[in-house]
Order: C-alpha cells, then structure tokens, then sequence
C-alpha cells in the first residue's frame, strides 16, 4: 500500500493556469508561486463580487479518535465526486500548521486518493502566509517592549501584557519565559509567553478580514496590554497597524491548488479548532461562492468546536448562510466511543456500537439546532460490516438526517458520489434556517452557558476566580455583545478528554477569559487545553527527510 505523500507525489499536476480556468479564472489573474501554486488577484475578487453565490456545504464530524474519522480526506473526496459529476466546485480549505505536521497528528491534505496537492508543499512552507502571519505578530510584540523601554508614554503596566509571542512549532518550554534580562539596554524584566501561531489572533483576524481596509481595522483594535489604571492599550496607540498589514499585504490573498483529481482548491488561513475559530478564511470562502455553484468547506475538529464556531463565529460576522452539512463518522471511532479498545475495532460488535453511537446523535441534534439540513457520511472501512453499516444508516434516518457512504480513500471522486448526489439532493429539496445558537445581547456568561448546555450537553459552568475577574474587566471596558470563542479539548463532548460517548452530569470549568478585539470575539479557555502544544515522546519529525534527489520523505 502506497503511502499518502507517495501517491501525491506521482500525481499528475496541471499547471494551475488550467486548473484556475475551471473556474473561468484568466491567467493575468493569477500571482504564480511556481507551476502548481497561485495566488488569486484583488483584480479577480473585484472582478467577481456581484455574481451570484454558490451553495454553501460545510464538512464536519463526530469528536476525534485514534481510530480516524477522515474529516479533510471526505471534504476533498467530496468535491472530486462534484467535479466527476461534472458540478462546477471549489474546495475551501485551512492551510495545515507545521506544528501537528512534525508532531502527532501530521499533515492536512486529506489522504489516499482524496488530497490536495502539492501535498509536501502545503503542509511546509507553501506561499509563506503563515511566516507573515509569524512575523506580524511578533513585531507588534517587539514594538509593545520596546515602547515600554523608550519611556512607557501610554502607562502601560508590565504585568498586564497580554500579547504573546508566537513560532508555528509545538515548542512546551517557550510556554512560560523571562525576557528583557541582561542590561538595562536590553529592555524591562518581565515575564512573557510564546502561543503556537495558529491560535494567534493575527491569525483570526486575517481570516475575519474581509479586504485591507477590514484588515487594519481589526489589527488597530488587538488588545495588547492594560495601563495602570486599568485601561486597555490596542496596537494602533503604538501605531503598529501600518506595518503589520504590509507584512500581511500578500497573506491576504487567497491561494489556489488542485487534488489529485485536478478539482480547483482555496486553502487559506488555519487557526485551530480546539484554541481558535478553526475555519479558513472568509476572504476564501466568499470568492470561492462567487466561482462555483457548489462550495464545499471544513471546520476543525468534532462539531462541538468547528462546527459551532463556523456557525456562531464565521457565518454570523460573514453574513453566510450555509445550505447543508456533511457530518462525518466511522463505525471503527463509534465502537471506541462505546469503549472497545483500539486493537479490537475491526471485529463486529453491534453492542459496543450502540453504546457509541450516541455521540454522532449529539453531533446530529446539535447541528440540526442551527437549522441547517445534515447529511451523515459514513467513512467505509473494509471491516465495517454490513449489519454494522445497517444499523447505523437507519439510526440516522430515524432522526431526520440522510445517510451516504463514502469511500474516498480508496476510491477518490468516485467513492464519494453518493454522497454528492445526497448533498446535492439535500440542497434542492430541504431549506436551511440557519441561525446561531445564542444571541449577542446575552452577558459573557450566559453566552458560555447557552454553549456548554446546549452544544456539549453540560449541567452547568463553573468559573476560576481568575476567570471572574477577566470576565468582570472585558465587560467593564465595553467588549461584552461579542461572541464568544471555547477553548476546549477536542477528544470529548466534555472538557474532560477521558469522556467518550455522549458524557452526563458534568459541569465546564472556564479558567482563564480573554478578548480579541481585533477578531472580535472572546475567548474562554477550559479545562487544560494548551495555547502552545508541546512534542510527543517519537514526534513525526524524526520519521520526515529528503532523499538525494531532493524528495521529501516520511510526511503524512
């Protein structure tokens, strides 16, 4: 069996002036990054803006386990299926963070015979947006020290700093550092912290902006640090707005690649799911609807982070309106849910399947919550029984949700086209009503508690006295009718990572709350969850180098 980077590898490419042509993209454009990457112009995105929108899909799924769910992979397979079926598409994606790609999880090109390609491209480098993403936070961060050290003319405390450092590396020990020591030249003592680059809110605020002007916009209102008295400093008072958005200049331009079945894709922005709003760029999604008759998008991680924040988050502040949703789940991560270890997956157990399935049912309820129709994709697996299959087809269509298989590992376009054809059937026949869950008006509080009752199921919140207190000063300083953005463990419905299934009789804890202004949400952290992930004991970067003809090796 082919590995996921061989098979990308031996692809064969068009050079994406064709691919761009698909979509009735002219090759002037286009700003080329070598034969199988561009950028798409400001030109194009003024060129297209009254066209009519495209339908929208989003791409979710059950909460992640070791046992796969094939989130990406299904996303592109689904598109691919579009493109076979001859449904002019577009794939709008995240870019992948180097962080998981040398750490545990590894890339994020979708796999098999469903990816996005150049594969080793993409999740390395790729046109750089996520350096300039690096760079632009970190010299509002040099910018912030070096104002203090030149005289501190805005009363800036220096144990109020909020603003963190960041490298797109899990690095655990820049989690807590000391900076400034050594002379008095070399600027003020204090402590400081390093955030993965993805849960920068630089990030967050090019993926919200909607053009440049949107973009200085919210950079101007980040919130760096707090006065003596109280007050909050944002980084135009140390007017940082200017040169941060020329390091962005080029970041904010959608980028565009293929699959492996040379279907057109928008990868553009990448903040986490589990520590940030987890969607690609509005910018992306919006040009991608002005391109193609059907869109199809993902949102990071299970529903209960991705998809809520695409929908209380992205959607409300983009005024989008999506028409379906695909949720993804596998009978394999169902019978983990039901508490079958990972070894014995591949035997049928229809009781350890009950017992899980109850988390794709929360998954199900939730979504149907926003109003928007929702579609399962089952993610086959050749140990996947056909009572197994059974069973979980009429379990969903029991509660008002279509069912499809999928088999795009495998298969590519081809294995996904039943469920494009239920997508599709989905669109024409049922509306969506979409809504959000909570409306803004609600205090900080209260818009925590609709999420934690609601979406992840929870009796109740409980919150720090640290948490009291941010909640008390954002508040206080005029930030409270914003949404609000949970940091949250990925692997359970709880804040507790240990709880499979469908957890009861728990309550959220919400230790630490903080503003992004310049995103424009609030973001409150539970549980244990990390703003800078750290490396695992065998991290993927010693399985990954380049052979002497220059290849890349060991990337998954």
């Amino acid at each position: 069996m082919k590995s996921d980077i061989q098979i990308a590898q031996e692809a064969k490419l068009l050079p994406i002036k064709d691919v761009a042509s698909k979509l009735d993209i002219k090759e002037d454009e286009l700003e080329f990054y070598g034969k199988h990457k561009a950028k798409l112009s400001d030109e194009l995105i003024a060129k297209v803006k009254d066209n009519p929108d495209g339908k929208l899909v989003l791409v979710t799924a059950i909460n992640p386990t070791p046992a796969g769910e094939g989130k990406t992979t299904t996303t592109v397979g689904l598109g691919q299926a579009f493109g076979q079926m001859k449904v002019k598409s577009v794939i709008a994606l995240r870019e992948p963070s180097l962080g998981p790609c040398f750490g545990i999880k590894g890339g994020a090109a979708g796999g098999g015979n469903a990816q996005v390609v150049p594969m080793d491209d993409l999740n390395l480098h790729f046109t750089g947006d996520f350096h300039a993403i690096t760079s632009a936070n970190n010299l509002l961060a040099a910018m912030l020290d070096n104002h203090i050290h030149q005289g501190n003319a805005l009363n800036i405390d220096p144990n109020q700093i909020v603003w963190k450092r960041c490298v797109d590396i899990n690095d655990r020990v820049l989690r807590n550092i000391v900076v400034g020591m050594g002379r008095k030249a070399d600027g003020v003592v204090r402590e400081d912290h390093f955030i993965i680059t993805v849960a920068s809110e630089i990030m967050a605020v090019l993926c919200l902006a909607e053009d440049m002007k949107d973009l200085k916009d919210r950079l101007g209102r980040i919130v760096v640090a707090y006065t003596y008295d109280g007050k909050p400093v944002q980084a135009k008072e140390l007017n940082a707005v200017g040169s941060m958005a020329a390091l962005l200049k080029d970041a904010l331009k959608p980028n565009l690649i293929q699959t492996l079945e040379n279907t057109p894709a928008l990868i553009h922005g990448g903040p986490f799911a589990n520590i940030a709003h987890g969607c690609n760029s509005v910018r992306a999604t919006k040009l991608a609807l002005k391109l193609a008759d059907v869109v199809v998008t993902e949102a990071g991680f299970g529903a209960d982070l991705g998809a809520e924040k695409f929908f209380d988050i992205k959607c409300r502040t983009a005024g989008l309106k999506p028409d379906a949703v695909v949720l993804v789940a596998t009978i394999r991560a169902l019978k983990y849910n039901g508490g079958i270890p990972k070894t014995d997956l591949a035997v049928e157990n229809l009781d350890a399947l009950k017992k899980g399935i109850v988390n794709l049912e929360k998954h199900i309820e939730n979504l149907q919550k926003y109003g928007v129709p929702v579609v399962v994709g089952l993610n086959r697996f050749i140990t996947d029984t056909e009572d197994e299959i059974n069973y979980v087809k009429e379990f969903c269509e029991s509660r008002n949700s279509e069912f499809a298989l999928c088999d795009v590992w495998e298969k590519g376009g081809e294995g996904g086209i039943a469920l494009a054809e239920k997508v599709l059937n989905t669109i024409k026949t049922k509306e969506s009503n979409y809504k959000p869950i909570y409306d803004l008006n609600l205090s900080i509080k209260e818009k925590i508690g609709v999420i934690a009752k609601e979406i992840y199921g929870a009796d109740g919140v409980t919150f720090d006295p640290a948490a009291e207190k941010d909640i008390k000063n954002i508040e206080a300083n005029g930030f409270n009718n914003l949404p609000v953005c949970m940091a949250k463990n990925q692997y359970s419905l709880s804040d507790d990572p240990t709880k499979l299934g469908r957890p009861t009789g728990f309550t959220v804890n919400i230790r630490e709350v903080y503003v992004s202004a310049g995103a424009g949400f609030v973001v409150a952290i539970t549980g244990t969850v990390m703003t800078m992930p750290g490396l695992p004991k065998v991290p993927a970067a010693e399985g990954i180098d380049v052979d002497e003809d220059g290849n890349i090796i060991g990337l998954f």
